[in-house]
């Protein structure tokens, strides 16, 4: 159980072996999958939030045919039996950066952002991608990256080129400049002024042209910056950073490409305005106040917290500039607090950890803070699962286990219910029918 087997990956629709893999699932020969039976002692049902025991999930391809103990068992399936372990939906984290990651010195961060081609980065990208899916993430949001190179990770993964989770991708966020979303002080003679192609806009047109830029070259979702951040140099952590008029425009653009938009908002009057303008999702949330939490879920606009965003930047506080270290003691001093008060007014939910900030891969560990602030054990898997579906548009191809639905399907040891820990070691991942991580099939 605690082997980690990769299995191939599909490219172009054929079943490709990586050096050293195991076989494919596929038979051999070259013929048609045969169906995969899943056995483990429970099964998590994420529209319930109950434990179901003696948990069966039949695979046929991409998708889950049947799912119960009651389920027909075809004669030819193979059979993979976990034992004393938990079967889930995939997990969905709807906040990551997944082709850059924060190291322990804050400057030589920023100095690898400008040292490396971004064709270099994007090979860290693929690393950061596989091993997210390997710690069970099989979909992810990524909210801005540099470059364009999320997009191009985001496609490589559909093409089966590297293994990593489905990807929604935002391309450049979007902000005014010198905001959260514009580049840090450099001297200008030095790197060149940050435009809306890259995301920095000013008044409405040039924020809608934003908007375009994203859109044009493949962006799934709009992440935007209505407010202030903690990880930047020039700005409060809090303040608004786009007029009224602005935020309208971008939102009313996004959606009408039908695109989603999410808010990057620690600061309370930033939010608002957000809210307002027609979001779909708060980022953060760190400062929100209770009438705004209020008609967050009067308009059923998600948050997704990223608290253990927060408490890394705490642990790992020394590593900062001052300026920085002082904006990311204020936010950690009021996220939790926030969340709670959420929990309490009844805001919708998604689990989101801004991975990048803090290594990937650990995204479960979100898991345990929303649970030890305010959610039981069970919302906060559904927080992880169905609900993250919805926020993304993808609730009718993920989320539970259903019978037609993808199968994203993963196993965690013992009962996570009683254990959330249990979910930060995956002990078997299914991707759209393909296995990376977990035993072999019997029989």
């Amino acid at each position: 159980m605690k082997a980690r087997i990769k299995a191939p990956y599909s490219w172009m629709g054929v079943a490709a072996t990586v050096l050293l893999a195991p076989v494919s699932l596929a038979e051999s020969s070259g013929g048609a999958a045969r169906p995969i039976v899943l056995k483990a002692d429970h099964l998590f049902d994420s529209v319930s939030g109950k434990l179901v025991d003696r948990g069966v999930i039949v695979v046929s391809g991409s998708r889950i045919q049947a799912v119960g103990s009651a389920a027909n068992i075809p004669a030819d399936a193979q059979i993979i039996d976990l034992g004393d372990a938990t079967l889930l939906p995939g997990f969905i984290d709807a906040h990551v950066h997944l082709t850059s990651e924060a190291g322990p010195i804050w400057y030589l961060d920023f100095y690898n952002d400008i040292m490396r081609f971004p064709a270099e980065q994007a090979l860290y990208g693929a690393h950061y991608a596989k091993v997210t899916l390997e710690a069970g993430v099989t979909t992810v949001r990524d909210l801005g990256s540099d470059e364009f190179i999320a997009m191009g990770l985001r496609n490589a993964i559909r093409a089966g080129m590297v293994p990593g989770p489905r990807m929604l991708v935002a391309n450049n966020s979007i902000g005014a400049t010198g905001g959260h979303a514009d580049q840090d002080p450099y001297p200008p003679e030095r790197v060149a002024v940050a435009g809306p192609i890259k995301g920095v806009c000013n008044g409405p047109d040039e924020c809608r042209a934003a908007v375009r830029y994203q859109l044009k070259y493949g962006a799934d979702v709009i992440k935007f910056m209505p407010s202030g951040g903690v990880l930047s140099l020039s700005d409060p952590v809090d303040n608004p950073q786009l007029t009224q008029e602005e935020m309208n425009a971008i939102v009313s653009e996004a959606h009408s490409w039908g695109r989603k938009v999410a808010a990057h908002c620690h600061g309370d009057r930033a939010a608002k305005m957000a809210i307002a303008a027609g979001v779909d999702s708060i980022e953060h949330g760190t400062f929100l106040q209770d009438d705004t939490l209020a008609e967050m879920k009067k308009k059923h606009v998600y948050l997704v917290a990223t608290l253990f965003a927060g408490v890394w930047n705490l642990e790992h506080i020394d590593k900062f500039p001052p300026v920085i270290a002082a904006k990311a003691r204020a936010a950690a001093a009021q996220s939790q607090q926030m969340f709670q008060h959420a929990v309490r007014i009844g805001v919708p939910i998604a689990m989101g950890t801004d991975a990048a900030v803090e290594p990937h891969g650990l995204n479960a560990r979100e898991f345990s803070l929303m649970a030890k602030n305010g959610l039981s054990p069970a919302q906060a898997l559904i927080a992880g699962t169905a609900s993250g579906a919805e926020l993304l548009g993808l609730a009718d191809q993920l989320g539970t286990l259903s019978a037609g639905k993808l199968a994203d399907i993963i196993a965690v040891a013992g009962n996570p219910l009683t254990d959330l820990k249990a979910t930060e070691h995956a002990l078997f991942v299914m991707k759209e029918g393909t296995v990376y991580v977990g035993p072999p099939a019997g029989r």
